[in-house]
């Protein structure tokens, strides 16, 4: 069966597609899966105008869940959103038996699509070999749209998207596309022309969405779209309205609220700053460390001075 885009992710950004959020992991303080809180979760980012989430992949700390623990929060995100908030199960794994069972459990509950990382520790050594690896991945959810995940800085696997697209479409029944989360721009844009009007290659570094839409870029996977989707909701009508000014105004504004996420500990800050903004996830799970409650302060006065919390971002702290 070949698979077909979902209208959420094949359109234009400001449109039909809008922003999909790579959502955090909810933890107990225990370490625990905290599925009550995925529910809440799910409906503020679809009132904050997000079009669908991407669970359980870099963001989620996807590494490092169990198989089971990813079946059972993927069941919850699917049970808790709102009928509008599509959702991309990540199903990329070390194991490509165990990313083949995780696909076909997302297609049996109903996700809108899956996507998954290239294995890492044993990698594939050439395009056809990355092509093979998705290939076997989709066939066990053949009904889903499958989007390869390229993110080189965490794989290690990076081999040019420009020409791993063609080879995946003519092998690859259900290809949907990619999420591009790299900082390649030449081989990104070099890639949206090989996907035409056919296939997505979702951009997935916030902190240069600009510089992306400038190139063609009709659709984003992001961490920051948790809590900064209303600005970047402003930022993309400005590009398309021709207020090139307000746009890039608004993204330094979100390049200085990431540095500072950055300086206080990357992904672990991205997730404290959820608890700020009144969406407690808990803490990180080992081998990542959380922030203690005095960096936690520290970064929310870091935040506060760049403006994070300003009625203009439309963030706002608890």
């Amino acid at each position: 069966m070949e698979g077909t885009v979902p209208e959420c992710l094949h359109g234009t950004v400001n449109t039909a597609f809008g922003l999909i959020a790579a959502p955090f992991t909810p933890f107990n303080a225990d370490g625990s899966l905290a599925l009550d809180r995925v529910g809440p979760y799910a409906e503020r980012l679809h009132r904050q105008g997000v079009a669908g989430a991407f669970v359980a992949g870099t963001t989620g700390e996807g590494a490092s869940l169990t198989s089971r623990e990813r079946r059972e929060l993927l069941e919850c995100w699917q049970r808790e959103r709102p009928k509008a908030l599509k959702l991309i199960a990540h199903v990329g794994h070390q194991s490509l038996a165990e990313s083949c069972e995780l696909a076909a459990h997302a297609q049996s509950r109903g996700a809108d699509a899956i996507g998954a990382l290239s294995p890492s520790f044993f990698r594939p050594g050439s395009i056809d070999a990355l092509v093979a690896c998705c290939a076997q991945i989709a066939r066990a959810a053949p009904s889903l749209p499958f989007f390869y995940y390229h993110m080189p800085s965490m794989t290690g696997v990076n081999f040019a998207m420009a020409e791993f697209l063609p080879k995946a479409v003519n092998s690859i029944p259900s290809f949907a596309g990619i999420k591009f989360t790299h900082e390649d721009l030449m081989d990104y844009g070099l890639t949206l022309v090989a996907a035409g009007e056919r296939y997505s290659v979702l951009f997935g570094r916030d902190e240069v969405l600009l510089c992306a839409l400038s190139l063609g870029s009709r659709g984003a996977v992001g961490s920051t779209y948790n809590y900064l989707a209303p600005l970047y909701l402003r930022l993309i009508d400005a590009f398309h309205a021709g207020r090139r000014e307000e746009a890039l105004e608004l993204q330094l504004k979100a390049q200085k609220i990431i540095a500072v996420m950055i300086r206080h500990g990357g992904l672990s800050a991205g997730k404290a700053i959820m608890g700020l903004i009144g969406l407690e996830c808990g803490g990180m799970r080992n081998p990542l460390a959380s922030l203690t409650p005095d960096q936690i302060r520290m970064l929310r006065g870091d935040l506060e001075s760049v403006g994070m919390f300003a009625t203009d971002v439309s963030v706002h702290a608890r």
